[in-house]
């Protein structure tokens, strides 16, 4: 897979003007539906460098784990990073009990 760095510079070499890359990666094998959907609403959103989603209640879908880098958190406080996710997935954590969220952005 190649990293946002170098998609960024082939994109640039290729298409000089463009300033961003939008990067879609398909979710990894094995996820829940659950976790699909909550990676894919999040892959959407916000283009992440690093997504993991991970159903840690034993399989029934009520507590997530979810880890997420991306540069859309660039200059904003944790709190806010997370307001952007939890209103990303509003529909999704109305039905869940808990949701353990670490965002960060991308390190250079």
């Amino acid at each position: 897979m190649l990293s946002l760095t170098l998609v960024r510079r082939i994109a640039g070499a290729r298409f000089a003007g463009i300033t961003s890359v939008r990067r879609y990666v398909a979710p990894p094998p094995g996820l829940s539906e659950g976790e699909r959907t909550i990676f894919n609403k999040l892959t959407e959103k916000f283009s992440p460098a690093e997504l993991t989603v991970q159903d840690v209640s034993g399989g029934c879908g009520t507590f997530y784990h979810i880890v997420i880098s991306s540069e859309s958190f660039k200059g904003l406080t944790m709190v806010k990073q997370h307001r952007l996710v939890n209103d990303t997935l509003k529909k999704e954590i109305e039905g869940i009990h808990g949701l353990q969220l670490k965002t960060t952005t991308p390190s250079s």
